[in-house]
């Protein structure tokens, strides 16, 4: 299932650039992504084999390097693209199977945790992620990077009020759980429902206090005594795994 978004970043005003192989594939792959521009080593080139209508510039790795942030590991190909459209919170519960897993971002900014955390999602089999429309980094090349491809596959929603979502998210028949380190109950206690919300706030603040509330249970992860909390796009892939034992 392909992403749809129209929030826009990158070089150029509402178009982003994509850089690394992995990224660019997945981008070529998608029917929803429109391919504006590429540029390309010869080797990269010959890997990726641009469809025709794509106009792609041959350059060298140094050449390249000019096009992306600095020391940003472009593997030889750069591509403009179109942003995807959006895609409603409503319309991803409807298409929710029985059995489903869904994200729930509270304000997590960094893209190299949220294109790791849709990474995790396209491997566990989320149905997708919610975030708030303000409070999340637009799409662009250091997530898409991070994604590994998964930016084109895991569907991604944008919400003006994360609360008033969670309360949809429930009238669809999912249980919320909100992971936090100070929770008493495990998460492998607190799972139980076919459909599940993971419920993942920010590094350092945590989920905020009204998005805590409007979660069914507050959950932490078995880890040891001597770490006092995981990075939050490791936190994501261990909760989608015990979610997916379940």
């Amino acid at each position: 299932m392909a992403r749809k978004n129209k929030h826009k970043s990158g070089s150029n005003p509402g178009r982003p650039r994509f850089w690394g192989r992995h990224a660019v594939a997945a981008a070529l792959d998608n029917p929803e992504r429109r391919i504006l521009k590429a540029w390309s080593t010869r080797e990269a080139a010959e890997f990726l084999q641009f469809p025709p209508e794509v106009a792609v510039v041959m350059a060298e790795a140094g050449d390249l390097a000019r096009l992306v942030p600095a020391d940003a590991p472009h593997q030889g190909v750069v591509v403009e693209v179109e942003p995807l459209e959006d895609i409603w919170l409503s319309d991803m519960l409807a298409d929710a199977p029985e059995k489903a897993i869904l994200l729930v971002l509270d304000q997590v900014t960094d893209p190299h945790n949220v294109g790791a955390i849709l990474r995790s999602g396209a491997a566990f089999g989320a149905i997708g992620i919610v975030t708030q429309d303000r409070h999340a980094p637009p799409e662009g090349g250091a997530l898409a990077k991070a994604a590994s491809g998964a930016l084109e596959r895991v569907p991604w929603t944008r919400v003006v009020n994360l609360s008033r979502a969670l309360d949809e998210i429930a009238e669809a028949g999912f249980w919320r759980i909100g992971l936090t380190g100070d929770a008493e109950t495990m998460l492998e206690d607190a799972l139980g429902p076919q459909r599940v919300a993971l419920v993942l706030g920010a590094e350092g603040p945590g989920m905020r206090s009204n998005v805590r509330d409007h979660c069914d249970a507050l959950a932490r992860l078995a880890i040891s005594a001597s770490i006092e909390s995981l990075n939050v796009s490791n936190a994501a892939a261990v909760a989608l795994y015990a979610a997916t034992r379940s």
